[in-house]
């Protein structure tokens, strides 16, 4: 029997809608794995899709989502710490967790129990490290921790500069609490490229006819810098170059399209990469509960 669900896939495949589904049936709520979704004010960017939880007139309850001032900065760490507070609640509750989202890393630091270590921001460190381009600073993750060094992973500054600030750090002896998760039902959603494609693009549209480039200027009038919407990225860096002037309009839809497509392709890559550590996912091209009900019966002992 499992004892938690797991919804993962890359952007624009449609997993809050199944995770919702699922968790209507099988009595279930649902934590959020996505790195973004965790801050406040950032709803159409980061898809949370906060409607998407209402079903047959009755709320599905979710969990680290809408909660963190978004000047605040969020860990691999601190999620993981947040899951199994959550997960083991839902668990006293005799509720269904459902793991739902696309950040990788962050579903991985659950299955496979990663001991990370709990190290504080380095301010000055960041703002040296901040000046060097994407290209030094993979050279530099290499040349002091090569074993580190994840092709598929360190892509943004971001993640570089924070393996680097775990690296140098002196106080590794406290890591992150630990959870074993047994017999784990993970779903993957994986349409073909082309389909997915067109997805992106037109939630893209979706997106910015609801108000996206909007929800941008409003972060901006409460003081968010581009910088720090460079670190969201996607939706957010595009868009807040736009707002900044530093590129067209035209120059932002065609960019973050092609970013997203490739972001896309990134996560699935990492996820394949967990299948390569063990991880078994069952891959399904039809986003409905149909299609899964014979695994969830199985898994679930139902």
């Amino acid at each position: 029997m499992s004892n938690l669900v797991v919804v993962l896939g890359p952007t624009a495949t449609g997993k809050t809608k199944l995770a919702v589904e699922i968790a209507n049936k099988y009595q279930g709520e649902i934590i959020s794995a996505d790195s973004r979704q965790i801050y406040k004010g950032m709803d159409i960017g980061t898809g949370k899709d906060l409607n998407e939880y209402q079903i047959n007139h009755h709320h599905i309850p979710y969990h680290l989502i809408d909660t963190l001032d978004p000047e605040l900065n969020y860990s691999v760490f601190q999620f993981k710490q947040d899951f199994i507070q959550v997960y083991n609640s839902l668990i006293e509750k005799n509720k269904l967790p459902i793991l739902c989202g696309g950040t990788g890393l962050y579903i991985e630091s659950v299955l496979l129990d990663y001991k990370i270590p709990s190290v504080g921001p380095d301010d000055k460190l960041r703002a040296m490290l901040n000046e060097k381009s994407v290209e030094d600073l993979s050279d530099y993750l290499k040349a002091i921790s090569k074993d580190q060094y994840d092709e598929n992973y360190h892509i943004t500054k971001r993640r570089i500069i924070r393996t680097i600030e775990i690296i140098k750090s002196k106080n590794k002896q406290s890591h992150s609490q630990t959870i074993e998760i047994k017999n784990p039902l993970i779903i993957g959603l994986n349409f073909e490229r082309d389909q997915v494609l067109i997805n992106i693009k037109k939630r893209l549209e979706e997106r910015i006819e609801s108000g996206m480039i909007e929800e941008v200027q409003g972060l901006i009038n409460n003081g968010m810098k581009l910088d720090r919407l460079k670190y969201f990225g996607l939706e957010y860096r595009f868009i807040g170059q736009y707002l900044f002037d530093e590129i067209s309009y035209q120059d932002m839809l065609e960019k973050l399209n092609y970013a997203i497509n490739r972001f896309s392709k990134r996560q699935m890559t990492f996820f394949r990469r967990m299948e390569k550590r063990g991880l078994s996912i069952i891959w399904i091209s039809e986003n409905n509960l149909e299609s899964i009900n014979k695994h969830l019966e199985q898994y679930l002992s139902i």
